[in-house]
């Protein structure tokens, strides 16, 4: 099963779910894109994503209902390294400032569907003008 390399748990929010750092963004940015690197949790090499498809199902921390799912960009060429880029599109973090969740999950050129178990924290606040 692929993991995201740089998860730390963090039991604080539910006793049975596992959060990664938190990613602070202003509400409606676009940027800074999201790199992440998908390892084997075994052995920790990167998981080969050639042929694969890479999504992020994103909703708030308090809503079982998604706001959004994209996929990310997986560089044909260097696949076999594990990284996949969230590129924010305008409009994606246009949401009430609060807490959100994202859900990573991989879709394989065989058909194999795996998502990871750590879900990716995301903290929006306010823009100033």
């Amino acid at each position: 099963m692929a993991n995201y390399s740089s998860f730390s748990p963090n039991d604080i929010e539910a006793p049975d779910t596992q959060f990664s750092e938190v990613y602070k963004y202003v509400k409606g940015d676009t940027g800074p894109q999201l790199r992440i690197t998908l390892t084997d949790e075994d052995t920790g090499t990167a998981t080969d994503l050639t042929g694969a498809t890479v999504k992020l199902h994103f909703r708030a921390a308090t809503s079982t209902t998604l706001l959004f799912s994209k996929t990310l960009y997986v560089n044909p060429g260097t696949a076999t390294t594990g990284v996949a880029i969230v590129n924010w599109a305008t409009g994606d973090l246009d949401v009430p400032p609060g807490t959100y969740h994202g859900e990573i999950e991989v879709l394989r050129a065989s058909g194999v569907r795996e998502t990871l178990f750590d879900v990716l924290q995301f903290k929006i606040r306010d823009e100033f003008a």
